[in-house]
């Protein structure tokens, strides 16, 4: 018998990741990404072009999962920079459309990768 809340992890394609993709749970899903390009290597040029990957990253993620941009509820977006904060959202409103998704900015001192300027944590429901 299985159980249908039980946790669903999606791996992540890269063979030494230490983590999953994708976790769902009971119809909500949680996707951790960071700047990787299709080839999965790491975009670290500027604050633009690593927000770009890093989203283009997330909207493959949530597609794998069964679910899309417009079904993220929350993200929080840790940041290496704050002053890196426009340039995030000018790439940000690019990908999301109002109502935009609840969110949270968050100033780190670094990220796993060194040169890695964002990371972002989403929240989505699965698609209905």
């Amino acid at each position: 018998m299985s159980d249908s809340n039980a946790p669903v992890f999606i791996q992540d394609p890269d063979p030494d990741s230490l983590s999953s993709d994708v976790a769902g749970f009971g119809g909500l899903l949680v996707s951790t990404q960071i700047p990787t390009r299709e080839d999965g290597s790491v975009e670290l040029g500027d604050i633009t072009a690593q927000s770009e990957c890093t989203l283009r990253s997330l909207k493959a993620s949530l597609e794998r999962a069964g679910s899309s941009m417009d079904r993220v509820m929350h993200l929080t977006i840790y940041l290496t920079d704050m002053a890196d904060r426009p340039a995030f959202n000018k790439v940000y409103q690019a990908h999301f459309s109002k109502p935009y998704p609840v969110r949270c900015a968050v100033g780190v001192a670094d990220l796993a990768i060194e040169g890695m300027r964002v990371e972002v944590t989403a929240l989505a429901a699965k698609g209905g």
